[in-house]
């Protein structure tokens, strides 16, 4: 294994970490602004407020992008074993 292997193996996972990650924290920061809107307004500085709902929506989200994470994670494997292949063939 040459290092151009172990870069491309890097950059792939930290994409994918980027990729996969976003829909929630995406999710979370909408809902987060929402909800921080909504006691700047009324001036209720309830703690639970705020992290039930982000909660929920990390949920939400996970069940609706779920499929697609695990299929992209399953993808990268694939490609990780392909390399431990071509590893124990040299």
């Amino acid at each position: 294994m040459d290092e151009g292997m172990v870069l491309d193996i890097f950059k792939q996972a930290i994409n994918n970490i980027l990729l996969f990650s976003a829909p929630m924290l995406l999710g979370a920061l909408i809902v987060g602004l929402a909800v921080a809107v909504f006691q700047a307004t009324t001036q209720i500085q309830e703690q639970t407020l705020a992290f039930v709902p982000k909660i929920l929506t990390i949920f939400i989200v996970l069940i609706f992008v779920g499929p697609w994470m695990l299929q992209g994670m399953q993808d990268f494997f694939y490609v990780i074993f392909d390399y431990m292949d071509l590893v124990t063939l040299q």
